[in-house]
């Protein structure tokens, strides 16, 4: 679909920067026209978005050096609408058609196996009503999926299996007698001919063909009236044939040679509506199975809350809790809301968010999440998110939003379903030509026509991908690995190289003071007392270490007079009058300071893997400061199994060289980035993207957001207290290592379920489609295969359920 953006452009400095951007966008693979104005410093594209990105729009003006920002619209609204009535891929491409073609909407994704649509709009020029009603217009049901309580969702699913499960039932009962006639013609057996009688079958097959497969000519009407037929204009059609032709042969054909019967194909229509309904019912089962992981994050959570109010406590429903409040919770219990404590302390179990089994320690000031279980003690906390605001709301609608997004394979089979159904009936029509007018056997080319309509499924393509993407992204977020959406799961499988940042990531992140060494005649505490004062106001994990060993050993420390940090280098401070410097030789060298005399002992403490800052007060070296942080237990094992996958794996680290060396080395990393500035990290990973690597970059989420967004895939490692899901395209919700080679083997897992099912959808119609045209398959086995297709494609993705993490 042709998309148009609108990019601003910053950092133009005269027409010929215009010039230059417009020409290397317009040499972009799927642009069909840049525009670039150097007044308003906005540039223009028009691309498609099935070959071009705005993610490679944008980095293509980024490497000539300028900046982007993607131009907002006045406004941009979000819907989800649930869809019903879908009954093939070929209906998901219409409605994704339709909506994609409204004036004012954006983009639009229309899932088959979750029945939503994800469309983009803005709210300017369309309303969402509008939405609703083109929806409709084409036969479908529609409404927006938020205003769907659970619950109602529930009981619509369970109304639809058991309406398919009655018709099923019917239509079998009905069926059994022409399959037992049809049988009995084959062997000859004289003992149910009155069921060879034409009017007993015409009794049997007309309820199947018109009452319980009126759905089929309900969606064929609405398909047609669109002006895209779907896999129900096939089964109509192919049913309708072998009806007809069958009654015409009943009122009007010749009798066979030697037999007391005509050429019925009563059973043929009547037992294919049979087996597409068993496989629509099969099939509702299995997709239904695929959503469990949602159900069960959903059912997490508490149902009431203890709250303080007039200084009693009162249980009520968790819905009613109010930001604020104050809640009591005791053993046993589950934690209804996100807050802090406020008193009292305990032990939480958060495995059902982390994947982490041991329970957490919580004491006054900590975070607590709701769906999380209080192990021993009793405590109160004040309610800080409540409703879709907690950890578990977010979880589960990222969940959500990840089953509905596309995988950028699923294009193939989308183009495929697209033009599927009207290249079927070519061939159908073609089929019955040559047979009834070449071979002069028009039995043959009625049933070969029947059986070319019936055995072509769009639905296994339609199905493959989004079934295995969401048990794949259920799968995860069932241990702690929430992954965004089908794109990222796609990408991950192809990950080369992992750069994984030092602090917090590989370390524990909590780094302590380790030795003190005074230089020129400045005892330790006056030269700890100096750098705690210095470092009070840092955000800095090494600063904050500094601080809270002086605090612990010298008490209260005053307030510096003047503070300023220098990111990636240190601190300057002002204390009693005279300047303090704190940080690496860098700052020490721009400050004028020496540091040879403290070249041996930083030597000796970078070589044991420890962090040195150097301490300068009024213009002279007065000490150095030693820090250690501890490596996370599993790195070694974590990064071992990253290179035992055949991927490359990159400390990313602000260290000097030697102590970054000597801490990869306890870990098993070859391929150290070190004296890398938080601002320059970003660039050293697009440095690994130009070497053709497809690269996964893994931090906190925070310090490394533009890192992790100019990664291919940034992978956040959270603890359950700071998952950042906004900068990370995968989130792992523990603090383990173990998750990274898991998220990955999860992805390739997903992958290789995708393409086994795809192959197998378009191998079936590739192989099964000739077959039925030459006459080798009767309609009934068509039928049988066509309902098969189905069900193998959603239960080989439900084989995903197996994966270990």
């Amino acid at each position: 679909m042709i998309k148009k953006e609108t990019l601003k452009v910053e950092g133009m400095s005269c027409a010929s920067c215009a010039l230059r951007i417009e020409k290397n966008l317009s040499a972009l693979s799927g642009v069909k026209s840049a525009a670039v104005n150097f007044a308003t410093e906005k540039a223009v594209v028009e691309y498609d978005d099935e070959v071009v990105d705005e993610k490679t729009l944008e980095e293509a003006v980024k490497r000539l050096g300028y900046g982007v920002a993607r131009e907002a619209a006045p406004s941009k609204g979000k819907v989800e609408l649930k869809i019903t009535g879908m009954s093939c891929a070929s209906c998901a491409a219409k409605i994704e058609r339709r909506l994609g073609g409204i004036e004012g909407v954006l983009r639009a994704s229309v899932n088959l196996a979750t029945e939503r649509a994800t469309v983009e709009f803005d709210p300017s020029r369309v309303k969402v009503g509008a939405l609703i009603e083109a929806v409709e217009d084409l036969g479908y049901g529609a409404e927006r999926a938020e205003e769907i309580p659970a619950d109602r969702e529930r009981e619509a699913r369970e109304r639809e299996m058991g309406g398919l499960r009655r018709e099923l039932v019917a239509a079998a009962v009905l069926s059994l007698p022409l399959v037992v006639a049809m049988i009995s013609g084959f062997l000859r057996v004289e003992a149910f001919a009155f069921l060879h009688d034409w009017r007993w079958q015409l009794a049997l097959a007309t309820p199947v063909q018109f009452l319980i497969g009126y759905r089929f000519y309900r969606n064929s009407y609405y398909a047609l009236k669109a002006g895209s037929p779907n896999m129900d204009v096939l089964i109509a059609l192919g049913t309708s044939a072998a009806y007809f032709y069958s009654l015409y042969n009943a009122l009007f054909g010749p009798v066979r040679p030697g037999t007391m019967m005509k050429d019925l194909y009563f059973e043929a229509a009547a037992i294919i509506i049979t087996l597409v309904l068993l496989g629509k019912y099969l099939e509702a089962r299995a997709k239904g199975k695929t959503s469990e992981a949602i159900k069960k994050l959903m059912e997490l959570g508490a149902k009431t809350a203890r709250v303080i109010r007039e200084g009693r406590e009162e249980d009520i429903p968790v819905e009613e809790v109010e930001v604020g409040e104050v809640i009591v919770v005791r053993p046993g219990e589950k934690i209804p809301v996100d807050g802090k404590v406020i008193e009292g302390s305990s032990a939480v179990d958060e495995s059902m968010l982390t994947g982490e089994s041991l329970p957490v320690e919580k004491r006054p000031g900590d975070q607590v999440f709701g769906a999380t279980i209080n192990k021993y003690g009793t405590f109160k906390f004040v309610a800080t998110k409540v409703g879709k605001e907690t950890v578990l709301a977010q979880i589960v609608k990222m969940v959500e939003e990840a089953q509905g997004a596309k995988a950028p394979i699923q294009k193939i089979a989308d183009r495929v379903a697209g033009v599927f159904v009207p290249i079927v009936l070519g061939i159908a029509v073609l089929t019955f030509l040559i047979w009834t007018f070449g071979a002069r056997d028009l039995t043959k080319g009625v049933t070969s026509a029947v059986a070319v309509l019936v055995i072509a499924c769009p639905c296994a393509l339609g199905l493959a991908t989004p079934t295995a993407i969401m048990v794949g992204t259920g799968k995860g977020a069932e241990n702690g690995i929430l992954i965004k959406g089908g794109e990222h799961l796609e990408t991950a499988h192809k990950i080369g190289a992992v750069v994984l940042d030092k602090t917090g990531t590989i370390t524990k992140g909590r780094p302590e003071v380790t030795a003190i060494v005074p230089l020129g005649g400045m005892d330790g505490r006056e030269v700890l007392r100096l750098a705690a004062v210095a470092e009070k106001k840092s955000e800095h994990p090494l600063g904050v270490a500094v601080y809270e060993k002086a605090q612990r050993e010298l008490g209260a420390l005053p307030d510096p007079e003047e503070f300023e940090a220098f990111p990636g280098h240190g601190v300057a401070a002002v204390t009693g009058g005279k300047t303090v410097l704190v940080g690496t030789r860098r700052l020490m060298t721009e400050k004028g300071i020496d540091t040879s005399a403290a070249e041996e002992t930083l030597a000796g403490l970078e070589e044991a893997g420890k962090t040195a800052m150097l301490l300068a007060y009024d213009g002279r070296l007065a000490g150095v400061i030693a820090v250690a942080d501890v490596v996370k237990e599993e790195a070694a094992e974590a990064i071992a199994a990253l290179k035992r996958m055949g991927i490359d794996v990159y400390m990313i680290t602000g260290d000097n060289r030697r102590t970054a060396r000597a801490i990869a080395a306890q870990v098993g990393i070859e391929n150290v980035l070190a004296e890398v500035l938080p601002e320059q990290k970003a660039a050293e990973v697009e440095r690994l993207r130009r070497e053709g690597k497809i690269v996964a970059m893994v931090g906190d989420g925070i310090n490394d957001a533009p890192a992790l967004a100019a990664a291919d895939i940034g992978m956040a490692v959270g603890s359950g207290t700071d998952i950042a899901m906004e900068a990370a395209d995968i989130t792992l919700m523990r603090g383990n290592l173990l998750a990274i080679p898991a998220a990955i083997r999860l992805s390739r897992a997903t992958m290789a379920k995708i393409k086994q099912t795809l192959f197998w959808a378009f191998i079936y119609n590739i192989i099964g489609i000739p077959f039925a045209a030459m006459g080798a398959l009767s309609p009934v086995i068509a039928g049988a295969a066509m309902a098969a297709s189905s069900v193998s494609v959603v239960t080989n993705s439900l084989s995903l359920k197996r994966f270990k993490a």
